[in-house]
């Protein structure tokens, strides 16, 4: 489908790539994967052309098509999330429009034995096929699953995309990408801006994709759950391994032993070479040997081997005093931004090593409680009471507001230090990737991954025995994730976090409070128990908001519309056998649509009064198969009578 073939790219002479081959195939689901300025999102835009300055080649297979989730938005303002999400049919709805026009045509004209008129029944045989081949006739219901699995609602569909936010947004620009159902879809990070819910949604709407994927994400468990091949980038390369994350993390560990007993062989080579030419260098005999040496040690190239292991960092957080038994009680605690009422009615109690997640919808309140404890934010409702020595550690999400941005790393390093903790800032600081000369760098030119970091080693350097920590992981790639994560599971105080890393959660938590519609429930157990739970709630709610749309839609029976028939003559008016046929099949099917979908509504009206039993879900799955095709077959029924 895709071919790359000695795939260069460079700038200033330096190799981003060089020589880089593979094929993508149909089926592949492929996960890129490398540290931070390794190349994966320019390799993503390599792919789709929006770069195009490189050696080698990018060869596609026919005219396959490619789709591309950009970070850019342009959207047209003033247009509701419903008629956005139907630009992704472009090429659908001209269709659709050019078969409204031929229909007009075959209705206002007389000339139907000319062969202009037989040219106009054709091109409506021709457009209805491709309407049919690209199931045109099912997109709402299509467009309908998908917005409701990225988290929206039904009152959602009619507002202006211009009151959701830039990550909502991100949600409209990824559905129009999954509903054109591209030969090849290229993501970049497309859960930054998703919940957990959503999330989950997206990975197993991208296992059964019918196309190819590459795709880049820091989420292991969402790269293992999606992908069955993983292109590894280092060293100006990419490695190919046919297999999900998992696997290649076994995989690439073998060959990491390899390489490093490779290295080791070079490196005696290498030292048995420079020794030779410093005996001989100074002989007059033997001068031209050592030359040959030199050059001969200047064309090999260098093994070079990453240093996984996170455990050597043995990076731990400074213990404070030790706080008394309450770290936090809340009273009826509530926070609105004007008429917004974002939670209200609030009540929980917080105990010393208490390790929290906060989990929910974006834009239910997880970071204001956040900020409301760490007293960021003061006007609120209700009360809060904070406990006896509690020393608080704060990440917030947004690291722009909390570093000087004419500072170097080191000099914002050093200031968050104490006298102790002093001596460490440069070990700690390289630990986090922050090495030679990068710790002269301005905090203003980090990207959002330096930012964090920095971040974090500054939580690093202060004795806490609270932290909360909003999104800590955002823009880190899998290693500095995994380094923080051991941080956190060997800190002893009380833990509230904020992720939507289901990777990360897991043997961090062991409590959830979750923010759901205005409320705050908590949930004792693990992330695993959680998702497990949410999972049910989640078919009882996306039921229970299809109900709500349909009702409102269909407030009287759905009636079939009547297309109007034909004739090849203008004399025709008498109804053939075979008409009669297909007119007696469709009135049947009809019949069995209005049966199937009162079922659907039941069912889905029982979901959202109780949870569905597994059983129950198997039988709801195989009627709403059953009602697909039975609307299939009487589309196409139709095209035969036309």
């Amino acid at each position: 489908m895709l071919s790359v073939q000695s795939l260069g790219l460079h700038h200033s002479g330096n190799y981003l790539f060089q020589n880089v081959n593979f094929t993508i195939k149909k089926d592949d689901k492929v996960g890129l994967v490398g540290k931070n300025g390794a190349g994966k999102s320019t390799l993503l835009k390599m792919l789709s052309k929006e770069i195009n300055f490189y050696e080698g080649e990018v060869v596609t297979e026919g005219s396959i098509t490619i789709g591309f989730l950009k970070q850019d938005l342009d959207f047209v303002k003033g247009r509701t999330v419903w008629a956005e999400t139907m630009q992704a049919f472009e090429q659908i709805n001209a269709w659709k429009n050019e078969l409204e026009e031929v229909n007009h045509q075959m209705t206002v004209r007389t000339d139907y034995e000319s062969d202009s008129y037989t040219d106009l029944i054709n091109k409506m045989t021709e457009l209805n096929d491709l309407l049919m081949n690209h199931d045109a006739y099912n997109l709402e219901g299509d467009m309908e699953k998908v917005l409701f699995g990225l988290g929206f609602k039904a009152d959602d569909f009619q507002k202006i995309t211009d009151e959701f936010s830039g990550g909502w947004r991100m949600r409209i620009e990824l559905a129009k990408l999954l509903l054109q159902k591209n030969d090849i879809m290229l993501l970049d990070e497309p859960t930054n801006h998703l919940d957990m819910e959503s999330i989950i949604w997206l990975e197993n709407f991208l296992k059964d994709y019918p196309g190819a994927i590459v795709l880049v994400s820091h989420d292991k468990q969402f790269m293992t759950a999606v992908c069955n091949r993983t292109f590894d980038i280092n060293n100006k390369k990419v490695d190919d391994y046919k297999a999900n994350y998992t696997k290649y993390l076994v995989m690439r560990e073998d060959r990491r032993e390899k390489l490093i007993q490779a290295k080791k062989n070079q490196d005696a080579e290498i030292k048995q070479m420079e020794d030779n030419i410093n005996k001989f260098r100074a002989s007059a005999t033997k001068a031209s040997f050592a030359q040959s040496l030199i050059k001969k040690l200047d064309k090999i190239e260098r093994i070079e081997v990453d240093n996984e292991d996170v455990s050597k960092f043995n990076i731990r957080f400074v213990q404070s005093m030790v706080p008394g038994k309450v770290i936090f009680e809340a009273a009826k605690l509530g926070k609105a931004y004007g008429q917004k009422q974002i939670f209200d009615d609030v009540d929980f109690i917080v105990q010393r090593g208490d390790r929290i997640a906060l989990l929910g919808q974006n834009g239910q309140g997880k970071t204001t409680l956040a900020k409301i404890l760490a007293g960021d934010i003061k006007d609120y409702s209700g009360a809060w009471n904070l406990g006896h020595n509690v020393n608080i550690g704060y990440f917030a999400q947004n690291q722009e507001e909390v570093l000087t941005p004419n500072k170097t790393v080191l000099e914002e390093a050093e200031d968050a230090a104490t006298e102790e903790t002093r001596p460490r800032v440069r070990d700690l600081l390289g630990s986090f990737l922050f090495q030679g000369d990068a710790v002269t760098k301005k905090t203003k030119v980090l990207s959002g991954g330096e930012r964090n970091r920095l971040a974090l080693c500054k939580l690093l350097l202060r004795p806490f025995n609270t932290l909360i920590m909003d999104e800590p992981t955002n823009h880190l790639d899998i290693q500095s994730k995994e380094i923080i994560k051991l941080a956190l599971q060997n800190f002893e105080g009380t833990l509230i976090v904020i992720s939507h890393d289901r990777e990360f959660l897991q043997g961090l938590c062991d409590k959830i409070y979750e923010f759901r519609d205005g409320k705050m429930k908590e949930f004792l157990g693990d992330i695993n128990e959680y998702l497990e739970y949410r999972q049910k709630e989640s078919i009882r709610e996306i039921s229970a908001e299809k109900a709500k749309l349909h009702s409102e839609v269909k407030e009287e029976p759905k009636k079939v519309e009547e297309k109007p028939v034909v004739s090849t003559s203008q004399t025709s008016n008498v109804i053939t056998k075979e008409q009669k046929n297909i007119q007696n099949k469709i009135k049947k099917v009809e019949e069995k649509i209005s049966e199937l979908e009162t079922k659907v509504e039941e069912m889905e009206a029982s979901f959202a009064k109780e949870n569905p039993s597994d059983e129950t879900l198997e039988k709801y799955n195989k009627v709403k198969e059953e009602l697909e095709n039975a609307l299939q077959e009487w589309e196409y029924l139709g095209t035969q009578l036309d």
